[in-house]
Order: structure tokens, then sequence, then C-alpha cells
């Protein structure tokens, strides 16, 4: 084990559902019969999502903080926590997308700190 792996994790990460939801929502082309979601299953998925980053923000940000404070691998994580916590904390809007528009950017958020929790706790996909 990893001596970065973080002392708060009280849920386990369970990152392929997470990239599962991802997926859904970043390539509904890769399987040709499936729509984009749209109407409830949108607002399922954009759920999942806000859920899934509320368990990994604070996972990510206490493995990047035992980090040396002059790394820029720590900074960059800490950035994509910031991130996270900036979208989390907006609502979707017309002008970038709407609902799909938010949730897209959700999914790569938590894609994001996916690869960083992996990279931190030295596990692979």
């Amino acid at each position: 084990m990893n001596a970065t792996r973080p002392d708060t994790q009280t849920t386990p990460v369970d990152l392929v559902t997470m990239r599962e939801v991802v997926n859904r929502l970043l390539d509904p082309d890769a399987v040709p019969e499936a729509l984009p979601p749209t109407g409830g299953e949108l607002q399922t998925l954009t759920e999942t999502v806000r859920g899934h980053l509320t368990l990994l923000v604070p996972e990510v940000e206490a493995a990047a903080r035992k980090l040396k404070s002059d790394s820029v691998h720590r900074s960059t994580v800490l950035g994509c926590v910031w991130e996270a916590c900036s979208r989390l904390e907006t609502q979707p809007s017309p002008r970038f997308g709407g609902a799909p528009g938010y949730a897209r950017r959700l999914a790569r958020t938590l894609n994001a700190l996916c690869n960083h929790y992996e990279t931190l706790n030295g596990t692979t996909r």
C-alpha cells in the first residue's frame, strides 16, 4: 500500500462504477444503439456524479496534502479539487449547454479526480 493513501477514507471508493457513469455521460457514441441521456436519466446521472464527487474530493485532497508543499503534482491535484468544489457549487446554465453541458463538465471533473486518486494511491485501471 502506498504511503500517500488517504486516512479520511470511510467509504470504499468504487472507481469502476464512477468511470461507468462518466462514460455514460461523455461517450454515448461508444455503443451505437445508445442515445445520449435526457430527462430523468440525465438528472439521475448528474446527481450520481455529484455524489461521487462529494465522496472523492476529500479523499484526493487528503492524499495530495501529504505530498511536498512545493510539489507541482500537489498543486495540480489541489487545482483539480478546487475545480470540483467550484463545479459542485454551480448550476446548469443555458449559456453553457444547459443540463447536458453541466453533467458533462461534472463528469470530466470526476474522471480527472479518478485519475488523480489512482496516481496518488498507486493503483491502476
